[in-house]
């Protein structure tokens, strides 16, 4: 019987073969060179992860003990919300000297585990983590690794974790009262993931707008939603077909927004004369829609730069004290919403 090999032995032609690519685009793809196809990047990098190949970038900079190589673990890469974060992100980086490691893990649990796992041996000298659907999984192993990480836009597990937030119960209190002071008494929510906590507070925001008010909370005005476009134009779709539908919508962010503006549309209704639309982020895409959506403004780009400034001092500095930041937001009155009609 073969003895099976240790992940030493394992070479970057093993994974080349496992992955069905070139040894040479592995080697890319190992030393972080952007010419690589982002598919092509995925299935190398699943590969490397079921070999238990461990590639040591730390040998670049044998002086300094680094690789000077920042790794990015994101949901995906096509919002606008996640381009506004990247670009704070790399603006750090670039002035710093650091390299960008970027995965996207298209919200799949096992990837998420396997990327932070393979880039914590050696791949990177720190985590930049935007969003992470279970962090339990392995923040635990970072800490005891010493391994330094921050969090973007999601609390962690423990008091020790770093992270960069926004203040997202405040903000779906202000959203949910805007709607409110316009005259509406009907309001429906359509949510993000209920696994974000992110989410969850915005929820909380809104609910307490709705009892500080003395309105009642009604579950049926709630719609789970995915913070998909898809998913805002489902929910859009649910909420007016309710025997009483609401007047007004409060999508937890931008993109469910516009999904629940096509939903209106496609329905011979009009926005805001029929039911106004509130959003969340504020990302370009709310002055390109007609009309222009009211939303949140979430401090994307600084949210990144932020944590990125964070993430270096702790890599270099490990030694000083830090907190975790929550950044303030601000409403944003466009055209997509005015007072219900009559």
């Amino acid at each position: 019987m073969a003895r099976k090999r240790t992940s030493n032995e394992i070479t970057i032609v093993d994974v080349a073969d496992e992955a069905g690519v070139s040894y040479s685009t592995v080697s890319r793809v190992v030393n972080n060179k952007t010419y690589v196809k982002p598919e092509t990047r995925a299935r190398v990098v699943e590969a490397m992860a079921r070999l238990g190949y461990q590639a040591n970038l730390q040998a670049r900079s044998l002086a300094s003990g680094r690789s000077n190589v920042i790794g990015l673990l994101v949901t995906e890469l096509t919002t606008q919300y996640m381009g506004e974060i990247v670009s704070g992100i790399e603006e750090v980086l670039t002035a710093n000297q650091y390299e960008l490691m970027l995965y996207t893990t298209h919200r799949q649990k096992t990837k998420e585990s396997a990327y932070i796992n393979m880039m914590a041996r050696g791949l990177a000298d720190g985590l930049l983590i935007v969003l992470p659907r279970e962090p339990e999984a392995y923040l635990r192993s970072l800490r005891q690794r010493n391994f330094p990480y921050v969090l973007i836009d999601q609390f962690g597990i423990d008091d020790s974790d770093l992270s960069v937030t926004s203040a997202n119960r405040e903000a779906g209190y202000v959203a949910t009262k805007h709607l409110i002071d316009l005259g509406h008494r009907r309001i429906g929510l359509i949510t993000g993931w209920l696994d974000m906590i992110s989410a969850d507070h915005r929820i909380a925001g809104y609910r307490a707008a709705l009892a500080d008010h003395n309105l009642p909370f009604d579950k049926s005005l709630v719609y789970t939603g995915d913070f998909t476009q898809t998913g805002g134009f489902l929910g859009a779709g649910y909420l007016l077909d309710l025997p009483q539908p609401p007047t007004a919508i409060f999508a937890s962010n931008d993109i469910s927004a516009v999904g629940a503006m096509d939903a209106v549309r496609g329905r011979g209704m009009k926005v805001p004369l029929d039911i106004s639309i509130i959003g969340f982020d504020d990302i370009p895409l709310t002055t390109v829609v007609t009309p222009h959506l009211t939303t949140i403004r979430q401090p994307l780009t600084e949210m990144g730069s932020l944590a990125t400034r964070m993430l270096i001092n702790l890599i270099q500095k490990p030694e000083e004290s830090q907190q975790s930041v929550i950044l303030p937001t601000s409403l944003v009155i466009r055209g997509s919403t005015a007072p219900p009609r009559g």
